[in-house]
């Protein structure tokens, strides 16, 4: 039987919700995070994204960009409430849901008798006339496929990816769509006049492999429409929460890094609470442009949930890593969970 897999995706999701909350902010370019002119974005509305502001931008930048946005600090209580109202649909659609943050999700929905688009109007509808949000869904058959396909159509978009539709749809596609090539293996392939995935579709297997690494064998079977990871729902407590992100160009100044760091941290932090579930280890991850993986973690006392207490922790362990080489991957992740209710919280207990 063919998979059948939705990517659900909240458009411009901190930015929506306070549009939802204030509507003087509708229709206008809503920044969040960046208040001060030390800080980064943390999300904006599509209004402000016109302007060219986008998320781990510099404050300065954004207010330069657009002086007249409207910036604002952020509330993750919120954010995480209206999560949970979001997930909550979800789950009364379907118990095979991977929760990928806050605001994104992989649904396998193979086992259910509606289609897949029907169940995706469905999750849209619902969404709309009871939390009052727009979200975007793709659909395929693997999940780098519905991931693609969610961002076809954005904000409020809907895209389903048929086998039948493989490897054509992809083929005016910029290599830079491809999940797992960063700036430097786009680059270096556009040397050689591969711009597009139609033009990458033109070389076998054996080539990517020599020409990106152990890597290409992934981004080989992924234009050619192959992902078997599954849709891995929870069961039981969950082990890890984390994101990671394959950087628009590889990176050597450790502050720049530090920019991306807190955008996972509050998005760590967001899904903890979402979650209600609190964090003892701490894990940074950094993949060189050599495709070497690099981790360091720390194991506190006392666990943590706060943005702020992530990010300090995942500092002091990015000063402990000697980069040498740039990287092209940075991610954070924590383990060692507990139940937020059953732990009374005090991060300095820790030093």
């Amino acid at each position: 039987m063919e998979r059948k897999i939705l990517h659900v995706d909240m458009d411009a999701f901190f930015a929506s919700v306070e549009q939802l909350d204030h509507p003087e902010y509708r229709g206008k370019p809503v920044i969040v995070g960046g208040v001060s002119d030390r800080g980064v974005v943390s999300t904006c509305s599509y209004e402000a994204r016109k302007y060219g502001i986008h998320s781990a931008q510099p404050a300065y930048l954004a207010r330069k960009l657009c002086p007249n946005g409207i910036f604002v600090h952020g509330n993750h209580k919120r954010y995480s409430e209206v999560s949970k109202a979001v997930f909550k649909i979800l789950y009364e659609v379907c118990d095979q849901v991977q929760v990928v943050s806050i605001d994104e999700a992989y649904l396998d929905v193979s086992s259910l008798y509606y289609s897949p688009m029907y169940i995706a109007k469905y999750i849209k509808k619902r969404v709309k006339d009871e939390i009052g949000l727009t979200l975007s869904v793709g659909i395929s058959y693997n999940k780098f496929l519905a991931k693609l396909a969610s961002d076809w159509n954005k904000p409020d978009g809907i895209k389903w990816i048929t086998k039948e539709m493989m490897p054509d749809i992809l083929k005016p596609l910029s290599i830079r769509k491809v999940h797992g090539l960063g700036a430097k293996s786009v680059e270096k392939l556009n040397k050689i006049g591969i711009f597009t995935i139609g033009d990458l579709l033109g070389y076998d297997q054996y080539f990517l492999e020599s020409f990106l690494g152990k890597y290409g064998i992934e981004i080989y079977e992924r234009i050619h429409g192959i992902d078997m990871r599954p849709v891995e729902a929870e069961s039981g407590e969950r082990k890890s929460i984390g994101t990671e992100t394959t950087l628009s160009k590889d990176l050597e100044d450790k502050e720049e890094i530090k920019k991306y760091f807190l955008e996972f941290s509050n998005k760590i932090s967001d899904t903890l609470k979402t979650k209600q579930m609190v964090a003892k280890t701490i894990t940074i991850k950094m993949k060189t442009c050599q495709f070497d993986s690099h981790s360091r973690s720390k194991t506190v006392n006392i666990p943590v949930v706060e943005s702020e207490d992530l990010y300090h922790i995942a500092c002091e362990l990015l000063k402990e890593y000697d980069l040498r080489l740039p990287v092209r991957l940075v991610g954070i992740s924590v383990s060692n969970l507990e139940d937020l209710n059953s732990v009374q919280l005090s991060f300095f207990d820790n030093f």
